[in-house]
């Protein structure tokens, strides 16, 4: 049996993300497996939590790849329809854990998988994957315009992984696209003292003073982080050897 195409994930840029939950505030990439599990069976009616309790046993049973698709894959599919859209992120994350996928199945699944399934993939990495192994699938959400993948990808394992380049970059577009800065996983770490972050974050500022048009309030909030003194957001001002420039990391 041959999986259908991966659904084109949909470009969403003017529309903010929300933060994926379990239905109860409950971000599947921050809690921990067994808690996501109880936490969710105590949402689900019977009968979800029948089929997802039988969707786990198969997932820890055929871990791995088995012929063209495995079922446990087949199960990722369902889970919208069978939890319903508030529950499929811990889902399809506890059965990612439960399958004991390793990068190259979780690379299957996400090249192969719809946007939400991608999402999933993204929540479930940094219980899976101690190392970098999976940071192509990080750098590929960051490319897209669904909010929704840029948010899952600037999580724990984003987080942990991403280097300073990239991850600036990243801040940026969620600046442009609308992701709340909330759902960027150790925001308050990896800004502190970055001054090059600083500068780009003034020079963006700048940019849409110029323009007439209003500064995100999150880039106060950030510049605040990194403990700049020399970037103004209200005031736009930025490093002077780059005076308003475009800030590094707009897309093309």
């Amino acid at each position: 049996m041959t999986r259908p195409h991966a659904t084109p994930a949909t470009p969403e840029a003017d529309t903010p993300a929300r933060p994926a939950t379990a239905g109860d505030g409950t971000t599947p990439a921050l809690t921990p497996p067994a808690e996501l599990h109880s936490r969710l069976t105590e949402r689900l009616d019977g009968a979800a939590r029948a089929w997802l309790d039988q969707a786990l046993d198969e997932a820890s049973a055929h871990p791995g790849t088995h012929g063209p698709i495995s079922v446990w894959e087949l199960r990722l599919a369902e889970a919208g329809r069978r939890c319903g859209p508030a529950h499929a992120d811990a889902a399809r994350v506890l059965i990612l854990h439960a399958a004991r996928a390793d990068a190259d199945a979780l690379t299957r699944v996400y090249h192969q998988g719809t946007a939400d399934e991608r999402r999933a993939v993204l929540h479930a990495l940094p219980h899976l994957l101690p190392g970098d192994d999976a940071l192509p699938l990080v750098e590929d959400a960051l490319r897209t315009n669904d909010t929704r993948l840029v948010a899952a990808a600037l999580g724990a394992y984003g987080a942990r992984h991403l280097d300073a380049h990239a991850w600036r970059h990243a801040v940026l577009k969620c600046l442009f696209t609308g992701v709340a800065l909330d759902q960027v996983a150790d925001l308050a770490r990896r800004a502190a003292g970055d001054a090059e972050l600083a500068r780009m974050l003034g020079d963006y500022a700048a940019e849409r003073t110029a323009a007439g048009r209003s500064v995100p309030e999150d880039l106060h909030r950030v510049l605040a982080l990194t403990g700049s003194a020399t970037a103004s957001p209200a005031q736009g001002t930025g490093d002077p050897q780059h005076p308003g420039g475009h800030p590094h990391g707009k897309e093309s």
